[in-house]
């Protein structure tokens, strides 16, 4: 196979292969056109993800020129503040009282829509549209604005994969931007004299160290959450969904038992999670599985290739949801034995927020939908690099209302 090359498009089409090389005979690989140091290993990931001396410097230039400074950048005190902040909107109080209610809401609103017809992309007409429409009606901006926030989102989230630096691709997302500023500037402002009960409102009146966040702070913090908010969940959705389909057997268990939503869920975190890479900067020299990697140097962490290491898991390639190597009731906190939230201080933050959108989510389509299966002639296929999913998921299925007739859903 010789030395891997994570631009080439074979790589692209399918990395499984790949990832197993670089971790059996190029655990480090320097890869010269993206300047940046690979590691592949469960074991070296992980201890770079809790190490500080692999940093998040890399976001300086990664994230910062897009959406400002924001928590993903910071560190100790400053960090831990700023997370406890958000604590109770995306794991705690505010999460199970106020928000897992619009959560259902845009599900039902969506699934409705398509529920009698059939047939359905479950990407594009679903997936895309619920992590977003939830992020939007959690801060309380309009759904008149939505193709905005699209544009939006597509131009950011092409940016920060946008390893080859496409220029065009730079000048879409800095336009991308400036446009957001100026739209949510004077929302901010009107929020801060009349706040309402949404998320945005709470960002406005929020004090940390007896000081209200500045709005570039929390403009920052409102693109970062459209990015991030929305590019998890929505591959999550379509990969939990592709993964269960492939396995029948494993979804007729699931449609049975919906407790075994939450095992699917981790367990497609770990098999085919929606973040492949995740980078870190050194600020010293560091060795890596016998190799040294200079301070100053951008290590690309395969979190897709980490979560298959077979040193990890048993038959790391098979998708499994009753999998004895793979923690459930860890698998949403920052001691989870999978990478797809990341590890340690900075654990996703939001991960809790996923995993009611997918499991309500889920939950609600196998109400509807029975028999689903891939549409005649569809074969699902994963893409991308840094972030992978199936952007295109066209299934079948009977609908448990057909001309008006009921048909008994399972109890």
């Amino acid at each position: 196979m010789g030395v891997p090359d994570i631009l080439s498009s074979e790589y692209a089409h399918n990395p499984y292969p790949y990832y197993k090389h670089m971790r059996d005979d190029y655990p480090v690989l320097f890869h010269p056109a993206t300047q940046s140091y690979i590691i592949s290993r469960y074991a070296d990931i992980e201890q770079a993800l809790k190490n500080p001396i692999f940093s998040n410097r890399s976001y300086e230039w990664q994230v910062e020129p897009i959406h400002g400074r924001t928590i993903i950048q910071m560190e100790g005190r400053e960090h831990a503040t700023h997370r406890n902040l958000l604590n109770p909107t995306f794991r705690g109080r505010d999460l199970q009282q106020k928000f897992l209610p619009i959560i259902e809401k845009n599900a039902r609103e969506l699934i409705d829509a398509f529920k009698e017809r059939g047939e359905v992309d479950l990407y594009s007409e679903f997936a895309t549209r619920f992590s977003m429409n939830v992020i939007v009606d959690m801060l309380g901006l309009s759904r008149a604005d939505q193709e905005y926030y699209r544009r939006w989102y597509d131009s950011i989230i092409a940016l920060t994969t946008n390893v080859t630096q496409d220029a065009e691709v730079t000048a879409a997302a800095m336009r991308a931007k400036d446009e957001f500023q100026d739209h949510i500037l004077p929302i901010i402002h009107e929020r801060r004299t009349n706040p309402g009960d949404d998320l945005l409102s709470t960002l406005c009146q929020a004090q940390i160290d007896g000081v209200q966040m500045t709005d570039e702070e929390i403009r920052a913090f409102c693109s970062l959450l459209l990015d991030a908010g929305g590019l998890t969940t929505d591959k999550a959705i379509s990969n939990l969904i592709k993964n269960l389909l492939e396995h029948p057997d494993q979804l007729e268990q699931v449609r049975q038992d919906r407790t075994l939503i939450d095992q699917a869920f981790a367990e497609t975190l770990r098999y085919s999670p929606p973040v492949h890479i995740i980078i870190r900067m050194t600020t010293e020299d560091v060795e890596v599985s016998g190799t040294t990697i200079p301070a100053n140097a951008n290590v690309m962490c395969l979190i897709g290739a980490a979560n298959r290491d077979d040193r990890k898991y048993k038959e790391p390639d098979t998708f499994s949801i009753f999998r004895d190597d793979l923690d459930v009731k860890r698998a949403y906190g920052g001691d989870a034995n999978h990478l797809a939230f990341g590890i340690g201080r900075h654990f996703c933050v939001g991960s809790m927020l996923a995993r009611a959108e997918v499991t309500i989510a889920t939950n609600l389509l196998l109400d509807e939908m029975r028999d689903i299966a891939f549409k005649d002639g569809f074969t699902p296929q994963e893409e991308g690099i840094f972030l992978r999913a199936c952007e295109k998921l066209e299934v079948r299925f009977m609908p448990f209302k057909v001309s008006g007739n009921a048909t008994s859903r399972p109890q």
